[in-house]
């Protein structure tokens, strides 16, 4: 079944945007891991993943209307 997700990408990972961020449909029980292979991006590239304002991984199942944020490594001292 087809459901949406908000789908937010910070610094760098902004280039595998989607056209629709607020609203980019998945296919419910599917993985971070799977969303990020449909936009193209390349898994590593997505260092700290937050879904609902709480910490998930790759393997976070999505069943649909989740805010999701995607950050790349952060490096500072």
């Amino acid at each position: 079944m087809s459901v949406h997700i908000q789908l937010k990408l910070f610094a760098n990972l902004r280039e595998f945007a989607p056209a629709d961020t607020d609203r980019h449909p998945i296919e419910s029980g599917q993985s971070i891991r799977e969303v990020l292979a449909s936009i193209g991006l390349p898994a590593e590239k997505a260092k700290l993943i937050f879904v609902n304002g709480t910490k998930g991984d790759l393997d976070t199942v999505l069943e649909g209307g989740e805010r999701v944020g995607l950050f790349p490594p952060v490096a500072g001292g």
